[in-house]
């Protein structure tokens, strides 16, 4: 603890002499160098380790003073204002019911389930238990958001499991450090939510935004543990046939023995035409070759439902090329007029602060005049002619779609065995359950059907749905949960209320103009001014957390992205990615103390950091990757949205 302090003395002894070296002398001095020393003594003060949200307030408060020449009555009048405005957000609503559920989720025990289902079902492949470690962190770490959390369970599960099986330490730590920040940038994010607030873009099209990226990324991940596994195998060793072996349920094992045969399907319909041993009934083993068959009904369904809307009927007199793209403006409450998306309501869509480089807009422009005369009867002949000429390219492709969802189910059920069937039995007793009320919440959000806060409350009401079908629902778990919920809402509000406070006594103290003054005065291209503001985040990424990143810096970062044409929507993906590579980059990763605290004895923390390095590699080239082909995180908006 000694060193600790020594160390962060040390630290604000050095950005204060620098501070002091870069302002200039008492008489040149302005408003807006005050405000550099307030950024800088806030940053000094959080890692000495004082609450990030109160020294942001006082710091806010006391320079605000200075600004106003004492005028004690204003700076009150601000200190009040940004606090309302922070709190009547309806966006942070979705905050509190996101880690709701996650709590629940984390609490009904389905993640021992969803490891061992997953290691089951994935043991053919190279290293299949850090492949089924990443997909268990990114499909937990979608339910919960909460990188400590799915860190130190899997740490508890999958470590030992891997250690027990030979793999490489510095593996093991890797994957499951790298696996649980999939939440940082995976939907539903928090980190989207605050970042969305901040910089007043729309959460609905950030979640769509960072959905592929984080499929990207956890690919990646995936490639990654499976090339080396099959190029050294002695770092990530496959299964043994013990650690295989499936204990199949009485049914099935009654039909393996009475048969003798692999193929489960033919045997389960074999046994209900009557051929089984007396203990079995009719509805056993009906009940097993139903679950046999939800592969086929499930793709029946979704099949059938398409084909439906292929060839329903449509009206040509009914003219929706005005629904293709519309939009409406709505007024700040500062005056200005912003247009907006209909994806979402307009509650949604307004942040914590302007979104960047907004100028005041005129009235809107009346439209210019049609004539409806020569329109009206070329546009019912087009759409009467167009419907039989598109339905033909739509027809061909369902029918290719068909022949191909039926050669995999033919596959499939060719190569299902009882122990796969026994597997599949534990993916839906597991696997399903979570990745439906994922695919619902997130579903829900990005096409349109509700905003980010009532999908939320779907999705706590999901989590307890949950923890009720597990039967780990009861007073002791709901009552931690919401303990854990208020803590954690707390801490994001309080953090926005000293954003607020600290964000206006900036800009009135003109640090932000000085600070677009100095990075305009170098010249910078777009590629230039993203590189230095990544390098930036990256290091602070270092001593601070995510929330703190992203309540003090982004204020700054947002409002010059205009002047290099960068979109708030790709910087905020840039900026979800790069957060993920400072929680793996030493020497302060928190990842790496969360699993530190819950591995086996013996391993050490250097140990972590070496697995965690070609992982945060991996990151940065994805970062490389979502720059160069920035449709990867940009196509679904645009074509949801836009």
């Amino acid at each position: 603890m000694r060193k600790e302090l020594y160390f962060g003395f040390a630290i604000m002894a050095m950005i204060l002499i620098g501070v002091a070296i870069a302002l200039p002398a008492p008489a040149e001095m302005t408003n807006g160098h005050l405000g550099l020393l307030m950024l800088s003594l806030v940053v000094v003060a959080i890692m000495l380790g004082f609450p990030t949200a109160f020294t942001l307030m006082g710091m806010g408060v006391i320079f605000t003073y200075l600004a106003y020449d004492g005028n004690i009555q204003h700076t009150l009048d601000l200190m009040v204002q940004s606090t309302y405005k922070v709190m009547t957000n309806d966006v942070l609503i979705s905050v509190p019911l996101f880690v709701f559920m996650g709590y629940l989720v984390e609490r009904a025990n389905l993640i021992e389930k969803l490891f061992k289902s997953l290691h089951l079902s994935m043991a053919r492949l190279p290293g299949a238990l850090g492949v089924a470690t990443l997909v268990t962190c990114a499909i937990f770490a979608t339910a919960t958001g909460i990188v400590g959390a799915v860190v130190t369970l899997m740490g508890l599960l999958a470590m030992p499991s891997m250690m027990k099986a030979g793999y490489d330490t510095k593996m093991a730590a890797g994957v499951i450090t790298a696996g649980g920040c999939l939440g940082i940038l995976i939907p539903p994010s928090v980190l989207l939510i605050v970042y969305g607030a901040t910089a007043g873009v729309s959460v609905v099209q950030l979640y769509a935004g960072a959905f592929f990226p984080g499929l990207m990324l956890a690919g990646l991940y995936i490639a990654y543990v499976i090339i080396r596994a099959k190029i050294n195998p002695k770092c990530a060793p496959p299964l043994s046939e013990e650690d295989r072996r499936v204990p199949l349920t009485p049914v099935l094992a009654s039909l393996k023995n009475t048969y003798g045969t692999s193929r489960a399907v033919s045997a389960l319909v074999n046994g209900l035409k009557g051929r089984r041993e007396g203990h079995l009934s009719t509805a056993q083993v009906a009940n097993q070759l139903f679950i046999a068959m939800l592969p086929a009904l499930f793709a029946a369904f979704i099949l059938g439902l398409v084909y439906a809307s292929i060839t329903a009927p449509k009206d040509p007199g009914v003219d929706t090329s005005g629904l293709v793209s519309f939009g409406s403006e709505f007024q700040s409450s500062e005056g200005n007029s912003y247009s907006f998306d209909l994806a979402e309501p307009a509650v949604e869509e307004s942040g914590l602060a302007e979104p960047a480089g907004a100028e005041p807009s005129e009235s809107v422009a009346a439209p210019a005049p049609v004539d409806p005369a020569p329109v009206a009867e070329p546009v019912t002949s087009q759409a009467s002619e167009a419907t039989p000429a598109e339905s033909i390219p739509a027809s061909k492709n369902f029918w290719i779609s068909l022949a191909v969802v039926v050669a995999v189910l033919l596959f499939y059920y060719s190569r299902l065995s009882f122990e796969r069937l026994e597997v599949f039995k534990m993916l839906l007793s597991s696997f399903f359950p979570l990745a439906f009320l994922i695919l619902a919440v997130l579903g829900s959000i990005v096409f349109g059907f509700a905003t980010p806060s009532e999908a939320a409350a779907v999705g706590a009401f999901g989590g307890l749905l949950l923890a009720a079908a597990y039967r780990q629902l009861n007073f002791g778990v709901l009552r931690e949960s919401s303990f854990l919920t208020a803590k954690t809402t707390a801490m994001v509000c309080w953090l926005f209320v000293g954003s607020s406070i600290f964000s206006a006594a900036f800009a009135l103290l003109g640090g932000q103009e000085l600070v677009e003054n100095w990075v305009l005065s170098l010249g910078l291209t777009p590629l230039e001014f993203l590189l230095l503001s990544q390098v930036i985040i990256f290091l602070l990424g270092w001593p601070l957390e995510w929330t703190e990143i992203i309540v003090i810096f982004m204020p700054i970062f947002i409002p010059l992205l205009p002047y290099f044409d960068v979109d708030p929507l790709f910087f905020g993906l840039l900026v979800a990615l790069n957060l993920q590579t400072a929680f793996l980059s030493p020497p302060v990763a928190m990842a790496a103390f969360y699993l530190k605290g819950v591995s086996p004895p013996g391993v050490t923390l250097n140990q972590i950091f070496m697995g965690m390095i070609p992982f945060m590699f991996i990151q940065i080239f994805a970062m490389f990757i979502l720059y160069v082909f920035p449709q990867i995180g940009m196509w679904l908006p645009g074509v949801l949205y836009r």
